[in-house]
């Protein structure tokens, strides 16, 4: 029986999925491999009857700059209790190539354990990705999918913007990011928008639903004191997740809450959240401003890969083919600055607790701190100005509120 590699896809969709899956197939079918995929990750995997789609070049080629993913994709996480080892002799399996976060890999690590244990020795190489941005990688790489996230994002943010111009209103924008502020970084920077909050800013101070508010209005304030009557400031949903539980829960929202009594951040639009306090407070200190809110989310993860993604897991997939040939498994693939493929483990990204830190955006580097000085914001010689429409300018400081003074 020939031999032959199988692919599953973990978590969300990223752009360049099936770049990665349509580079192993041709890679493999190269050298005379069955390439299968499994749709529903592993629970379509472990399931009675896995639904398998085999690969020829034909589709292979078909799918490769497409968006999403032509395996259905699964957050499900299988307990050890779940493996089994029928599928892997059935399919003479030699190769697992997982593309996923560090849950669908770290998994992969149990399973191979699990499997050689029943006499079933296969190697299993990990693709990662995230449009967050988040996973350490040497060099400070980015993740595949992510720079295609943010040219989408940048596309979107740009068409908000010259709304903002044109009916002089201002726009509060929600962007994906979980714990990182890297996406809504990059699209607030490339925007220009006038004012951006990620997580990482509150370096020195806990993030609450004021400071948050009151950024917003400083930079509103500081563009009124400039005659600009229009503006857009975006949020990384990140700052949820920094932001002590009560914090949320005495914020006034209707949240909906698990079996254990948190709040189902899921279920909510964090925009409309933003400008709804946002409203709240200019209505208190009436300034009238109209203000909009839009979600960028889902948009960014399903859209057509640009060339930096497809060459990134075009090589990413050859590299696999490298690490395999090389006798490497249990590993991540990485490819540095220059190009070269390197094997990366679980063990070398994880703390002392078995976890895998966040990648943070550097706060301190010369190009966020660039950025952020060129903001609109209150500054001490704004005072004077700042009192023509707010009576305490000192409380919108942007320096005093992220406590940088």
């Amino acid at each position: 029986m020939k031999k032959s590699i199988v692919i599953i896809c973990g978590g969300g969709p990223a752009p360049g999925i099936n770049a990665v899956i349509s580079t192993l197939a041709k890679t493999f079918l190269k050298d005379d491999f069955r390439v299968l995929g499994v749709h529903y990750g592993y629970k379509g995997l472990f399931s009675e009857a896995p639904e398998i789609k085999e690969f020829d070049f034909a589709h292979a080629d078909r799918i490769f700059s497409r968006g999403g993913s032509t395996l259905i994709m699964s957050r499900f996480k299988p307990k050890d209790s779940s493996f089994k080892s029928d599928f892997f002799k059935k399919q003479n399996v030699k190769l697992l190539v997982t593309i996923g976060g560090d849950d669908t890999a770290s998994t992969a690590n149990r399973l191979t354990k699990f499997l050689l244990k029943s006499d079933v020795e296969i190697s299993h190489i990990h693709v990662p990705k995230t449009i967050d941005n988040d996973l350490p990688l040497p060099d400070r790489n980015p993740t595949f999918g992510f720079h295609t996230a943010k040219n989408e994002g940048v596309r979107i943010g740009n068409t908000i913007y010259e709304d903002a111009r044109t009916s002089e209103n201002w726009f509060v924008i929600s962007t994906m990011g979980r714990s990182a502020g890297h996406l809504a970084f990059g699209i607030a920077s490339a925007c220009h928008f006038p004012m951006m909050i990620i997580p990482e800013m509150f370096n020195k101070t806990k993030i609450t639903f004021d400071k948050l508010i009151n950024l917003i209005i400083s930079s509103i304030i500081k563009s009124k004191i400039q005659n600009i009557n229009y503006g857009v400031a975006l949020v990384s949903e990140g700052v949820f997740h920094f932001m002590d539980e009560e914090e949320i829960k005495n914020s006034g929202i209707n949240f909906t809450y698990d079996d254990h009594g948190h709040p189902e951040l899921g279920n909510v639009n964090k925009s409309h959240i933003f400008n709804y306090l946002l409203q709240l407070k200019l209505k208190e200190l009436d300034i009238n401003i109209k203000t909009r809110p839009v979600e960028i989310g889902y948009e960014l993860r399903c859209c057509n890969p640009i060339a930096f993604d497809i060459t990134l897991c075009t090589l990413l997939a050859i590299g696999v083919k490298k690490l395999f040939a090389q006798g490497e498994t249990g590993c991540i693939v990485s490819a540095n600055s220059n190009g070269d493929i390197t094997p990366l483990y679980l063990k070398d990204f994880e703390d002392e607790n078995g976890k895998v830190p966040p990648r943070l955006v550097d706060i301190e580097s010369d190009m966020a701190q660039l950025f952020m000085n060129n903001l609109f914001y209150i500054e001490e010689q704004d005072y004077d100005a700042a009192k023509d429409y707010i009576n305490n300018p000192e409380n919108y400081n942007f320096r005093d509120i992220l406590n940088w003074n």
